[in-house]
């Protein structure tokens, strides 16, 4: 890991406080970086940032719900008034859901949208101004959900794909300005996001139905996602499974359809059979 390009950088990250949001700031941090560590959770942050940084001063920790566009314009405000500018915003903070789209409250699909969706589009919007004086990077971590459809994942299938056609046409837009427009896709890494994963009713499952010690840890997600930022790359799709779904997909649809339902279909507590 080169550890000079990511000295004295400006990064935000949102959902800061645990899986991969948090193990990406620490990273940072360890890499020189200044972190600006975000989330609902005050406390949380604040507990974590003696790991990020043993100085105080290049770690800041604010307050904010993503799905809130006044928390998301403050965000960037606190930042650039304590640190003069941003160099990389990753939009990590995400929430999931599991339930069949027949039983679903539609609350969950409007709270999955307005975090996964419309933080990233709020959090991106404010902090542009700024990215494009620096010249840096955006980063939507989405999923391989955000490219293969996974049942009884409506709203968070939906809420990814449409990130990943946002940074997709923002890329477009700023491809003469120097802004670099990261979609990062992991496949399944440990982390509370099934725990804290919506249910049909909206209450969150507690529980995940993964062998979570046999996936991808969030350290090492980390470090794909600082390889690619210090690369500068537009996409990142991760682990075997995920490369070999995407590509299925593309190529064989039906077949990837069918073999998708058997896979969703053995899960711990699957909503169908």
């Amino acid at each position: 890991m080169n550890h000079g390009y990511f000295k004295d950088k400006v990064i935000i990250i949102t959902g800061a406080s645990s899986g991969i949001g948090l193990a990406s700031a620490r990273l940072f941090g360890k890499l020189g970086a200044r972190v600006v560590m975000a989330a609902r959770r005050l406390s949380a942050l604040e507990a974590e940032a003696p790991s990020v940084s043993a100085d105080p001063s290049r770690v800041l920790c604010v307050k904010a719900d993503v799905s809130v566009e006044e928390d998301c314009k403050a965000l960037v405000e606190k930042t650039v008034e304590k640190f003069g500018g941003i160099d990389i915003l990753v939009n990590n903070a995400g929430i999931s859901m599991r339930a069949m789209f027949k039983d679903l409250d539609l609350k969950v699909i409007h709270s999955l949208m307005d975090v996964n969706f419309w933080g990233t589009v709020q959090c991106t919007k404010y902090a542009l101004p700024y990215l494009l004086k620096s010249k840096g990077s955006v980063v939507g971590v989405i999923s391989i959900a955000g490219y293969s459809a996974l049942p009884a994942r409506t709203g968070y299938s939906s809420s990814k794909y449409a990130v990943r056609g946002f940074l997709d046409t923002l890329r477009i837009e700023h491809l003469k300005d120097g802004l670099n427009v990261l979609v990062f896709a992991p496949g399944y890494t440990s982390s509370n996001v099934r725990n804290a994963a919506l249910t049909a009713d909206g209450t969150p499952q507690g529980e995940t139905p993964l062998e979570e010690g046999k996936l991808m840890s969030a350290e090492q997600c980390a470090e794909h996602l600082a390889k690619a930022l210090r690369k500068r790359k537009s996409q990142v799709i991760l682990t075997g499974l995920g490369k070999a779904t995407v590509l299925a997909h593309r190529l064989f649809p039906r077949l990837t359809d069918r073999l998708t339902y058997g896979f969703i279909a053995r899960e711990a507590g699957s909503p169908f059979k």
